[in-house]
């Protein structure tokens, strides 16, 4: 507006002074004004083709006036041609664009704030790829120049029209609108105990062997790496990223509520082969490991009610299938084995899709309505099993008892017999010991009566036999007090030895007598001796 004002104003201005000049009658008056009239024309002319662009804007040119028009399905011109120019205004003051000739549409430059990618739909271009839904990706390095210039990208850059596979990341972007249309959407977070599996749109078509087919990174499908914890700027219409969770889930098949943040479904009602019908809760823990992500978009699209569908299906139909083969009570009694077999087969049938089955556990079997009377016979049952097991304790305890009194007893009697044996042997050695000693004692009598024998005999030698027969009796006599009066001596002729000591050996025989009375009472002996008779030959004692 302002250069049409500025073109309009000298316009009149020159002719101004102009048709001042005419009225003039100095003709070099009137040639000078003429000149200052061309001057003002030409300023004005100038100053008109100069447009101001601003910092925050982009000049957008339509040429109005041109010598040659665009081809047919062309809609941005790149060689001067009459309409919507590729090449912009930058900020500042640019000449050479007349008003009437050009129109200059002032656009605010393209802000990508942060957390979010531009994805751009491009207007004019080379037409897309035969089997191709987006443009391909802009080679690595170009970007700003295939994004910020249009003529390059229309022409060196080989550009596309339609969506774009690649996108404006976050900052400030001096891209043509008329090219270009922008749309904002988030950036793509795949964010802690998780990844994120990208079906591809773009790239190369792989031939389908049936089956689920992933592909590699770069080609047209579900690539078989998926993107790991980070953020990602991805055109999220030419790349669906599926966001799936490697965390360990717990799903609850359960009439109560679920606890833990597990997810709750229905209780799984079986039907054993003897006719029982009744409840169980049942609890399946699984994961989704980062390699199997893949596997599960492609076959049940996500982790979320595409996999609870397939899951369902899978634990409802194993439980019932394990349950017909066995009795009610059997089942209930072998809890463990059943968690181990569905455990099995949930695994076989789950890995199919990516699903790693972590552990089943069955809580509740049955309730009072559908197994009280059968559970109420397997507890009296356990409990005459658990009488009958007291009472055989007891028996072996009494047993045990009967056996530990006979082992005592057996104690008892070895120790008797062995104290008999260690009785024998000292008597056995007291024995000995008394025939050792005896021994001893007649050795010693014998050594000492030799001894004796040969001392009587020395002093026979020296005082005669007779005398030492006599001391021999008087050592006696004193030793045993023996009273040496006797009662009656009878003896040989007077004055003979012989008589006195027939005397003495009288009253000696006397006195043992005596001592020796029936009646046990001891009588001294006399003093006296009642009466001495000679005879001739011999004498007697009485």
């Amino acid at each position: 507006m302002m250069s049409t004002a500025i073109l309009l104003l000298g316009v009149i201005l020159a002719f101004a002074i102009i048709a001042a000049a005419v009225r003039l009658a100095d003709p070099i008056v009137r040639i000078v004004a003429v000149a200052l009239a061309v001057v003002v024309l030409v300023a004005s002319f100038t100053l008109a083709s100069f447009r101001y662009v601003g910092e925050d804007k982009v000049g957008v040119v339509v040429k109005n006036i041109g010598f040659s028009a665009l081809p047919p399905g062309k809609i941005i011109a790149t060689q001067g041609e009459k309409g919507p120019q590729a090449r912009t205004l930058p900020p500042g003051w640019q000449p050479w664009f007349w008003p009437f000739i050009y129109d200059i549409d002032f656009e605010s430059i393209t802000d990508i704030p942060a957390g979010k990618v531009g994805l751009l739909t491009a207007s004019d271009g080379k037409p897309l790829p035969a089997d191709t839904t987006y443009a391909p990706e802009w080679p690595a390095g170009s970007e700003k120049n295939m994004a910020q210039d249009a003529e390059y990208f229309l022409t060196k850059g080989g550009g596309c029209r339609g969506p774009q596979t690649s996108v404006l990341k976050p900052g400030k972007h001096r891209i043509n609108p008329t090219l270009f249309t922008v749309k904002l959407v988030p950036i793509t977070t795949v964010e802690k105990a998780k990844v994120g599996v990208v079906k591809s749109n773009v790239g190369e078509r792989v031939a389908s062997t049936g089956g689920r087919t992933l592909v590699d990174r770069g080609q047209r499908g579900i690539w078989r790496e998926p993107l790991l914890e980070g953020q990602y700027y991805l055109n999220t219409d030419a790349y669906e990223v599926t966001i799936i969770s490697t965390e360990n889930k717990i799903v609850h098949y359960t009439k109560s509520a679920a606890k833990d943040g597990a997810v709750e479904e229905r209780e799984i009602i079986v039907r054993t082969s003897d006719g029982f019908t009744f409840p169980v809760d049942v609890r399946i823990e699984y994961q989704i490991r980062p390699s199997d992500a893949s596997l599960i978009v492609a076959s049940v699209g996500d982790d979320q009610v595409g996999l609870r569908t397939v899951m369902n299906s899978a634990v409802r139909g194993i439980f019932r299938d394990n349950a017909e083969g066995v009795k009610a009570l059997d089942y209930v009694q072998q809890r463990s084995l059943q968690e181990k077999q569905s455990t099995e087969m949930l695994q076989e049938q789950m890995s199919k899709i990516g699903v790693t089955i972590v552990a089943v556990r069955i809580g509740d079997v049955g309730d009072a309505e559908s197994l009280g009377p059968l559970l109420q016979t397997q507890t009296d049952r356990e409990i005459a099993l658990q009488e009958q097991e007291t009472f055989r304790e007891q028996q072996r305890a009494a047993e045990q008892k009967k056996q530990l009194t006979r082992t005592q007893q057996e104690a008892e009697e070895e120790k008797r017999l062995a104290t008999a044996k260690y009785a024998v042997q000292i008597a056995e050695q007291t024995k000995e010991k008394r025939i050792i000693e005896a021994g001893a004692a007649a050795e010693a009598i014998r050594i000492e009566a030799e001894a004796q024998a040969k001392a009587y005999q020395k002093i026979a030698e020296q005082i005669g036999k007779g005398n030492a027969a006599l001391v021999e009796i008087l050592k006696i006599v004193g030793e045993g007090g023996i009273s040496i009066t006797p009662r009656v001596m009878v003896s040989g002729a007077s004055g003979s030895t012989g008589a006195e000591t027939t005397a003495l050996i009288g009253t000696m025989l006397d006195s043992m007598m005596q001592k020796e009375i029936p009646d046990g009472t001891p009588q001294p002996p006399s003093a006296t001796p009642r009466a001495v008779r000679k005879t001739p030959a011999a004498s007697q004692s009485r």
